[in-house]
């Protein structure tokens, strides 16, 4: 009787004593009784990946994650008035000259989260750039090789959607290469235009089209295989954008006649996470683990032509879970060097 006694209550103790460890560890997390505002653009893409993937973390950090749905312009103001602590990523070098304005309030956080940066320029299909030797966007000046691409004396090129500040690149480069009378910038719902443009492709027509890597396009035809990049003359951007980078860049699959490097239409870009630098100063295991987090050019495409195929809330979560459990030590050490970038 008296050890069945003794043996209960030794259960008992250890019960409760794990009970308190596990109190003790949940306290002892750096983000502890503490919320994150998270900025979360307002377009779909393969971002809403990396903010679960993000907002998971955080949690396994103690922190409680709350989302406000926010274009990176209203951001920049929100945040440099500590209304909103950060943003996983914002398009550099195109958003640099708004993060300028408020920089004494926010940072920028590490390399950028993707591996070796995007790239964009201008595509054809392979099957019409090898039949006619086209190696170089400028070849298209030539009115007797457009004729060749369209019956119409003009080639249409599929551009961004219009408020794009891409689009606006595009239109001034056509110009700036002497361009305007032999290719038509055709703007609208762009992914609309790429889907009939995919559909071009793989009836064997003609097709010209700007994009972007990672993008989910690049998942339906790819560099090397279905088109090429068509390296542009020089460099030439609009007055009202700053870039710090040559449009020359090294490595480039799939750019025609195996240029490399391959000049694009624009430098490399990336996706800068930014936060409030008085947040940052307080929670170091959020910066370090931002600044570890970045993820290959090629899952970014992947994510992007799921999110092509089913953008729904259960699909997002879905395909960064998947790719939490694919790569959990990796996760697992993130999460470790932010937790002793805390203590």
């Amino acid at each position: 009787m008296m050890a069945a006694f003794w043996t209960r209550r030794a259960g008992l103790i250890l019960a409760l004593a794990g009970l308190w460890a596990g109190c003790a560890s949940a306290e002892a997390l750096p983000g502890a009784g503490k919320t994150v505002r998270i900025a979360i653009g307002d377009t779909l893409g393969a971002g809403r990946m990396q903010d679960h993937i993000i907002e998971t973390a955080f949690q396994k950090l103690g922190y409680k994650p709350v989302e406000t749905q926010i274009n990176p312009t209203l951001f920049f103001q929100a945040s440099a008035l500590g209304d909103l602590d950060m943003i996983s990523g914002v398009n550099f070098p195109q958003r640099e000259p708004q993060f300028k304005a408020v920089e004494k309030q926010l940072a920028t956080i590490g390399d950028g989260t993707i591996v070796e940066g995007g790239v964009n320029g201008y595509l054809i299909d392979k099957k019409t750039a090898d039949a006619l030797g086209i190696t170089q966007l400028d070849q298209l000046k030539d009115a007797q090789i457009a004729a060749k691409l369209s019956a119409e004396g003009k080639v249409n090129l599929i551009n961004c959607d219009p408020g794009w500040s891409c689009g606006d690149v595009v239109e001034y480069q056509l110009d700036k290469f002497g361009l305007k009378s032999t290719i038509k910038s055709v703007r609208g719902k762009y992914e609309a235009l790429m889907a009939e443009a995919i559909a071009r492709v793989m009836r064997g027509e003609p097709t010209l089209y700007y994009a972007w890597s990672p993008s989910w396009v690049m998942d339906k035809l790819v560099p090397g295989k279905d088109v090429v990049w068509l390296p542009t003359p020089f460099d030439a951007v609009p007055p009202n954008i700053k870039v710090s980078a040559s449009a020359l860049v090294p490595g480039v699959k799939g750019c025609a006649g195996g240029q490399d490097p391959c000049r694009m239409a624009l430098g490399q870009w990336n996706y800068m996470p930014i936060a409030n630098r008085d947040f940052l100063a307080k929670n170091p295991a959020i910066q370090r683990f931002l600044a570890l987090s970045r993820y290959p050019r090629d899952t970014w495409a992947k994510w992007e032509g799921a999110i092509a195929l089913d953008s729904s809330p259960r699909a997002i979560k879905a395909a960064a879970e998947a790719w939490i459990k694919e790569n959990q030590s990796t996760f697992d050490g993130w999460i470790n060097e932010s937790l002793a970038a805390a203590r």
